[in-house]
């Protein structure tokens, strides 16, 4: 493995700049994170049944030293307050366990038994995080399970904190807000395999922990690799206003859809005088789009969002927390954050608009625009997890689309063929690289890791190239405050020098699949035809499904597998299969041979049954390992 470079002076240069631009006098968030502080796990590892870590607290502890030439001094500084961890009081009855996760978990203390808030995104880690709740507040059961959103890290946890028999015996509720689990299987089936192959770069899946590799992802430190489990909610919350009494604790929700997630919810506890912001407000300028993909948020909409909540319930608060970070104490305080963060994506959005009114692009607006001194003073609005520069640009997709309006972008040639052209026309790949060096060594490695990927996707097998690029990205890599950003860089460095890591995390875990509805659980196989394979194919089948009794047919033709609830007078399909949703998914989902099911009675069927085999035939299975960095 190839030992990363130190820093250049470039980088060193603009990282002791920095010190001097950030309000590091400023040291109100220092005790913040210590505040409340009762006791860390006893041992820093988490492991899963079979012994294999799946989390370390200690994997960071780094972060206490100085910060070194190799990183951005506030992205350090961030790192090592998220990498705080432990069981924390956050006010009498509420308690929080953090840094045994990317997201925090919630405890509010009831009558009786304890509500948990987001359970991390593993069994394992929200098991460790309950274990050490109970050795220091007692063993209270687990009455009520609240998810804030539809994000994992905020309910794959669950099977940790309570079972589903527990929920089915109504010894515990499961609340959510409308539209959750829909969403949380959409963003975890549907696109899943190119997002957890981008989440690994996003989140640094392969870096070393170290001041030359991963120090944390801004938002947390990275995600935990144990087992995501899903339960179904019990209780969905749809309006705003709508009241709880959980436990005798009463519970205000607050609906904020379009925010950070598309279901996502706030909600205030009047007789503790707390507020959950859920993940509308951390100590971080949110994605607007996360880096690993997904659908452009609303600044607009987050942005009304955070002015209701201070309309509802800011006065009537004295603390406020959220799902990641630490939280703000204060009325008068929370208010102000409140109202800063509300700023951050007004003006992030309304600035944008005026400007692409104007003609500008996104690339020209994320270059120009600045952020009021007022915003730009304070930590909470840095980019740590989102970033200035791609919310903008992410606004403008928004609105405008991939297209900037200039007629040489329409129709412009994909990566390889554009790549062999512009090294063509610039000399040849040994001209560029001689340039390239240049430009490194001026520190332009923006530049420089622009033309050497035209030599990188002209032809991967330049190992001259390769090794530039890898060392271009590091340096960019060494000089962002975003987390994300560095990760990015700095896995796009290691992919180059040692191949591709895949993907190490699977979102798409057996409990999240088995929430998929009879009509997502099509639409993902029809995301896995083959189209250009199957234009001349026409197979109708019919699926009766008695858990659920429906009556649901297939059809593919034209290359598109289309479904539908069968119509009376229907014409008869090629085959019908009787059988169960288990079942259903068994075979379309887990490769359950059907002849065999036939024969032991899972599956009735009439009509042509090797039609369904033809079907299968023109499906294909999604890459988790595709290229990133190389063609």
């Amino acid at each position: 493995m190839t030992t990363p470079l130190d820093a250049s002076q470039a980088i060193v240069k603009s990282n002791d700049d920095a010190v001097s631009a950030l309000p590091f006098s400023d040291e109100r968030d220092l005790a913040a994170t210590d505040k409340g502080f009762i006791a860390a796990l006893e041992s820093p590892v988490v492991t899963n049944a079979g012994g294999d870590p799946v989390w370390n607290c200690a994997e960071f502890d780094f972060l206490t030293d100085n910060c070194p030439p190799t990183a951005n001094p506030s992205l350090w500084r961030q790192s090592g307050l998220v990498a705080k961890h432990g069981l924390y009081e956050v006010t009498d009855r509420i308690y929080q366990v953090r840094g045994l996760d990317l997201s925090n978990m919630t405890i509010i203390e009831g009558d009786t038994g304890v509500i948990v808030i987001d359970p991390l995104i593993s069994q394992e880690t929200a098991a460790a995080g309950l274990e050490l709740y109970r050795k220091h507040r007692g063993d209270k059961p687990v009455v009520s399970v609240i998810y804030t959103h539809s994000h994992i890290d905020h309910f794959g946890g669950v099977k940790g904190v309570t079972t589903q028999d527990q929920v089915d015996a109504g010894k515990c509720s499961i609340i959510a807000p409308a539209g959750m689990v829909e969403h949380a299987v959409a963003e975890n089936v549907y696109a899943g395999t190119a997002m957890g192959r981008r989440a690994a770069f996003m989140y640094g899946a392969a870096l070393p922990s170290g001041p030359q590799g991963s120090i944390g992802a801004g938002l947390g430190q990275t995600t935990s690799t144990g087992t995501a489990t899903l339960i179904n909610p019990t209780i969905t919350i749809s309006e705003t206003g709508h009241t709880e009494t959980v436990d005798g604790v009463e519970i205000v929700f607050q609906m904020t859809p379009g925010t950070e997630a598309p279901a996502e919810m706030n909600f205030h506890f009047p007789q503790l005088r707390a507020l959950c912001m859920a993940e509308n407000a951390t100590h971080t300028l949110h994605n607007l789009l996360t880096l690993r993909g997904a659908l452009v948020r609303d600044p607009h909409v987050w942005s009304k969002y955070l002015t209701e909540a201070i309309t509802l319930f800011a006065a009537k608060s004295d603390v406020l927390f959220a799902s990641h970070h630490w939280p703000t104490w204060g009325t008068d305080e929370l208010t102000e954050f409140l109202a800063q963060q509300r700023d951050l994506y007004g003006y992030l959005h309304d600035q944008t608009l005026r400007a692409l009114n104007q003609g500008k692009t996104g690339l020209e607006i994320a270059e120009d625009i600045q952020l009021p001194p007022a915003l730009e003073n304070v930590w909470h609005t840095h980019g740590y997890y989102g970033s200035v520069s791609h919310n903008v640009k992410a606004i403008y997709q928004r609105y405008m689309g991939w297209f900037d309006g200039v007629p040489a972008h329409l129709w412009e040639h994909p990566p390889v063929e554009s790549a062999k052209r512009h090294v063509d026309f610039m000399g040849g790949a040994d001209a560029v690289l001689e340039k390239a060096r240049k430009t490194f060594d001026e520190g332009d490695f923006r530049w420089t890791a622009t033309v050497v990927n035209y030599v990188v996707f002209a032809d991967p097998s330049n190992a001259e190239a390769k090794e530039l690029l890898a060392n271009t990205y590091e340096q960019l890599g060494y000089g962002c405050e975003n987390g994300t950003w560095r990760n990015f860089y700095l896995m796009g460095a290691y992919e180059l020098r040692n191949g591709p890591v895949g993907t190490p995390t699977n979102t798409a875990a057996p409990d999240i699949v088995a929430a998929l509805s009879v009509d997502q659980l099509f639409d993902a196989v029809s995301l896995r035809v083959d189209g250009p394979a199957s234009w001349d194919a026409h197979i109708t089948l019919d699926w009766k499904i008695t858990d659920e009794d429906r009556h649901h047919r297939t059809e593919l033709r034209n290359g598109v597998l289309i479904h539908f609830d069968v119509p009376d007078g229907a014409a008869a399909a090629d085959a019908t299969f009787t059988l169960t949703k288990p079942v259903l998914m068994g075979i379309l989902l887990a490769g359950l041979d059907v002849p065999q099911a036939i024969s032991d009675g899972s599956i009735s069927a009439d009509g042509d049954v090797g039609k369904f085999g033809e079907l299968a035939g023109h499906l294909d299975n999604p890459d988790p390992d595709f290229a990133i960095v190389t063609p």
